[in-house]
């Protein structure tokens, strides 16, 4: 059956396509080279959302197959066959066992290892079997080559009844044939490649006739999997169970014959279309590095330094840009300032820019952190880290699959969250989702630097190794400990004794695709930019207000008392000034209600200007130095100084300065165990879906930082 490539009905109405657009899946193994192939195919044409009811990331995309065709390019998760082992792999079949739906793809591109057909062919004959039109990307040409397998493509396409391109996706290799063949009209593989069992032929019948399907396949799986289709109505599935019943359904058995009959039928085919000529005795590269690289004690202490030489680059490679930017902002408001005033040049200077400059000096070591992430995962050594770290992991009660989102924590916790959903154990699942926040954020960066630079001399011990750097790389050791010793903790609370294992398999390491780690630099920051500067730029506006603004006269006497007192000590005209400034920012709305709380947090070494930043850091993180930004910069119309150095010169009411160590140790602390912000919760109550685990997670790490944070400030001061 041939596919018309159509527009899509819903977009041309709000807004005309001038050129078809066709949908098309791209779906294949882990480690297939799936994620290299959606890179070179959509370039910086991507955006990330949700798939339609469900909160996994779906990540799509838009390549120009011809001059008058577009193409949506979908990326599903990674999976090694149609019957799903998590939550993430669900998403594929409600895309393609929903034929009516809007999401459905015209067309899908298997992505395929080409040195080890035989496991992905797997699913590629499932994908075949359900008469979806078909392309099968035979990527990592080289690798194969190099291991000596020789596969003849035209005998393979024939075997197959569907486009076969040889590819290599990394480099960008038959990327030009792709986009022709999937810009034509395809019709599904004509030969089914797996029969039905006889005594399921009736049920299979019964089953396409309800629910009007097209193949005998797609029925079968309605049968495995009714129970997840969100699709399936509820007196639909209620029917389903009574049938299955009726004749003694096993799933799990029918899944196995399956499975083999599969592998059969491949085993058969690649006799004919794949040879290998050349085989090595010695032991591969790969293996022989692995032996290095997950060794039992060098594997954790080469990790260890890796991490040393990333919060070192954090710091030392990060400063000049950041100087530069830091410089650039300081001077565009003192032009504007210089030539403008009033209540908006005001708003625009000590409120917008001060705000949103707190964010973009960060974006050299944002770009940093995802660099080094994006280099260690193409690689391949990521990989051996997740496994490393598994045998910690169980120790603490977590799976080994816990591992992931822990360190996707490193760079923000909502997805890290979301990817929970890879385990399968519920109780394994929860403790993970629990202790996650834990791990600091990149949003957590500019606190840390800010904070850092304060107070920890920027020195160097045997001419590289720089204090402020390792001061960075305690605090993240510190959230990993947090974290496994709160699952640990959660675990006995739970009584979570089930036992869960942890597969996984290790790429061959490669050359890091140096256009994926661009891409991946160029996507985190600017999502770290454009989310942070939404929130940035709110709450800046709302804090300059409050602290601009007073209830009834009280910044006209606030202004009087400090005139009288500044006269009466015979201040010079710009100390008059500053007094006048921070007196009508203590008398103004922010002012009092930073009052209000400030007996609670005084212990901890926090004045009500601090007390104002903890809370509308809830929002986001990195929104506290915005905060602290507006504040200081009150007053200041005609010295636009930076953060940092109003934070410096910050004194007591003794004239000493305010931000001693102990009182920045003591942000620190509170900031590193600390709820990371909003979204955090909102992500963890759509996982859980229950409002016990994130007020859970509010009242103990909100509990943890306070205490931690009081002992800190007590000891240090």
């Amino acid at each position: 059956m041939a596919v018309t490539i159509q527009a899509e009905a819903p977009e041309a109405k709000q807004a005309p396509v001038h050129q078809p657009v066709a949908r098309i899946a791209l779906i294949g193994n882990p480690n297939s080279g799936k994620t290299s192939l959606f890179n070179q195919l959509t370039g910086l044409n991507q955006k990330v959302g949700n798939f339609p009811g469900v909160t996994v990331d779906k990540k799509t995309g838009i390549s120009q197959l011809t001059p008058s065709l577009k193409a949506q390019i979908i990326d599903l998760p990674g999976t090694y066959s149609l019957y799903p082992k998590s939550l993430d792999e669900r998403v594929i079949i409600d895309l393609l066992y929903d034929p009516d739906s809007k999401h459905y793809p015209d067309l899908v591109i298997v992505t395929a290892d080409a040195s080890n057909l035989k496991r992905n062919l797997l699913l590629f004959t499932q994908l075949a079997d359900l008469r979806i039109p078909a392309v099968l990307a035979l990527n990592m040409m080289d690798v194969a080559e190099t291991e000596g397998v020789k596969i003849d493509i035209e005998a393979l396409q024939r075997e197959l009844g569907v486009p076969v391109i040889p590819m290599n996706a990394r480099k960008g290799v038959g990327i030009a044939a792709l986009k022709i063949v999937t810009s034509q009209q395809l019709a599904p593989a004509k030969a089914a490649f797996f029969d039905i069992p006889e005594e399921l032929e009736v049920v299979v019948s019964q089953i396409r006739e309800r629910f009007g399907l097209r193949n005998d396949y797609l029925a079968l799986h309605y049968a495995h999997q009714y129970k997840s289709l969100r699709f399936i109505a509820e007196e639909d599935k209620v029917w389903l169970e009574e049938l299955l019943h009726s004749i003694d359904f096993k799933s799990n058995t029918v899944q196995a014959n399956e499975t083999i009959a599969r592998y059969l039928r491949i085993n058969e085919l690649l006799l004919d279309v794949v040879r290998v000529e050349k085989v090595k005795e010695e032991e591969k590269f790969s293996n022989r590095l692995d032996q290095i690289l997950t060794h039992k004690v060098f594997g954790y202490l080469i990790f260890l330094a890796l991490l040393f030489l990333v919060f070192q680059a954090v710091f030392a490679w990060a400063s000049y840009p950041m100087d530069l930017i830091d410089e650039g902002i300081a001077n565009l408001n003192t032009l504007i300032q210089a030539n403008f005033s009033g209540p908006l040049i005001n708003l625009l200077t000590e409120g917008v820019i001060a705000g949103l400059g707190g964010v973009l000096i960060f974006i050299p070591q944002i770009a940093l952190l995802f660099a080094f992430i994006a280099i260690l995962e193409e690689t391949g050594y990521m990989a051996r880290v997740t496994f490393m770290m598994d045998k910690i992991m169980r120790k603490f009660g977590l799976n080994g699959k816990s591992v992931v989102p822990l360190i996707s924590g490193v760079a923000c916790a909502v997805p890290a969250v979301m990817s929970a959903r890879t385990i399968e154990n519920w109780k394994d699942r929860m403790i993970t989702i629990f202790v996650t926040p834990l791990m600091s954020c990149s949003a957590r960066i500019p606190v840390y630097t800010v904070l850092i630079a304060l107070v920890v001399p920027e020195v160097y011990y045997f001419g590289f190794l720089n204090l402020q750097g390792i001061v960075l790389m305690g605090l993240y050791l510190l959230g990993f400990l947090s974290a496994i010793f709160s699952a640990l903790l959660l675990k006995v609370l739970l009584k979570a004794r089930e036992r869960s294992y942890f597969i996984m398999e290790f790429p061959v390491y490669k050359m890091p695709r140096w256009k994926n780690v661009g891409l991946t630099i160029f996507e985190k920051s600017k999502t770290f930019v454009l989310e942070a500067g939404k929130i940035i730029v709110a709450v800046s506006i709302i804090l300059w207000v409050l602290a601009s603004y007073g209830p009834g006269d009280s910044f006209e006497r606030a202004e009087e008392r400090a005139n009288t007192e500044a006269a009466a000590k015979g201040y010079t005209e710009e100390q008059t000034e500053n007094l006048v400034a921070a007196a009508q920012l203590e008398s103004s709305y922010a002012g009092k209600f930073g009052h209000a709380i400030e007996p609670a947090i005084r212990p901890l070494g926090y004045d009500w200007k601090i007390g104002i930043a903890l809370l509308t850091s809830f929002a986001a993180r990195e929104v506290f130095v915005g905060t602290m930004s507006t504040i200081y910069s009150i007053g200041e119309e005609e010295n636009v100084s930076t953060i940092k150095n109003k934070l410096m010169s910050e004194k007591d009411a003794d004239g000493k300065p305010f931000f001693t160590p102990a009182r920045a140790f003591s942000l620190l602390i509170f900031y590193a165990f600390a709820m990371q912000c909003v979204s955090t919760l909102a992500v963890v109550r759509r996982e859980t879906k229950s409002w016990m685990w994130p007020l859970a997670q509010l009242l103990y790490m909100s509990g943890l930082a306070y205490v931690a944070a009081f002992i800190t400030y007590q000891l240090m001061k």
